[in-house]
């Protein structure tokens, strides 16, 4: 296991409660001492680290990160399978895994959909992508950090959807703030505030899935029926959402980018369609 940040070291004491032998390097080496201290071995230097095992787990910043570590272990990469669960872009990753390839070495990109004190939970899963007899190979010691989803041979797969499923993460987050902030304008304290505001987030799928099972197949079909919500009934709501937030100070930054995926799609002759029609001015901006 490379790197010791708070993921790294959720991982690597779950991979010793399930009875594997764990070597660990980090930068700063004071980050080992606990996990040292449940009984992992602290390597001296990264090349250490991969010479100890077949599969070498990476938890780093990003990419460059695991090339400014394994720079200088290249000659000890042959034969051993990397899995970067670092966070970076498709392209960079599919860059990584030619690298690797370059070394001699197997390599997965992997995704872990939980922060770290759900590592190995029953909640845990992590999205994989490479080759999957890597993936097969190594089951036994990657299962345990959380159920495994293969997603196909192209190393970006995974990171692509990882990103994907971090752009709903980080822009509820947001807008949650943005939506506890309009409220703290009339008084309403977080603590009152937040409650309500995560029923709604919370409710966002049944709404979605209300009637269908799988609301995307009408996506693939390219179809968008407004028979409920249009995009100009949901674009008059986030034009209110914007002037609600300029007239109690508040930064317009988040409703502005939601606000101009409507006015697109009314711009593009699409009010009477459902909001999903959105997605085509996503998916080829200006």
């Amino acid at each position: 296991m490379i790197g010791l940040g708070p993921m790294g070291r959720a991982m690597t004491r779950v991979l010793l409660r399930a009875g594997h032998p764990v070597t660990v390097w980090n930068r700063t080496a004071a980050r080992a001492d606990g996990v040292v201290a449940d009984g992992a071995t602290l390597a001296a230097t990264p090349g250490e680290a991969v010479e100890a095992s077949g599969l070498v787990v990476l938890s780093l910043t990003d990419y460059q990160a695991m090339y400014d570590v394994l720079g200088g272990a290249t000659g000890s990469l042959a034969g051993r399978t990397l899995v970067n669960l670092s966070s970076d872009t498709p392209d960079r990753t599919r860059e990584a895994a030619n690298w690797a390839a370059g070394h001699r070495a197997g390599f997965l990109t992997g995704g872990v959909m939980v922060p770290a004190p759900m590592v190995g939970t029953e909640a845990a899963h992590v999205y994989y992508s490479g080759r999957g007899e890597l993936l097969d190979s190594h089951l036994a010691a990657l299962a345990p950090l959380g159920t495994p989803k293969y997603l196909g041979e192209d190393p970006g797969l995974a990171q692509l959807m990882y990103q994907a499923q971090l752009a709903v993460f980080l822009t509820t987050l947001s807008a949650l703030m943005h939506a506890t902030a309009m409220l703290g304008s009339a008084g309403t304290r977080a603590a009152e505030a937040l409650p309500e505001l995560l029923a709604s987030a919370d409710s966002i799928g049944d709404i979605l899935r209300a009637g269908d099972e799988n609301p995307g197949a009408a996506l693939d079909a390219g179809e968008h029926p407004g028979d409920l919500s249009t995009v100009t009934m949901m674009g008059a709501t986030a034009d209110h959402i914007v002037e609600t937030s300029r007239s109690i100070g508040l930064d317009p930054a988040l409703p502005l980018a939601v606000r101009a995926h409507y006015r697109r799609a009314i711009a593009d002759g699409h009010g009477g369609d459902n909001w999903t029609r959105i997605i085509d001015g996503i998916r080829g901006p200006r």
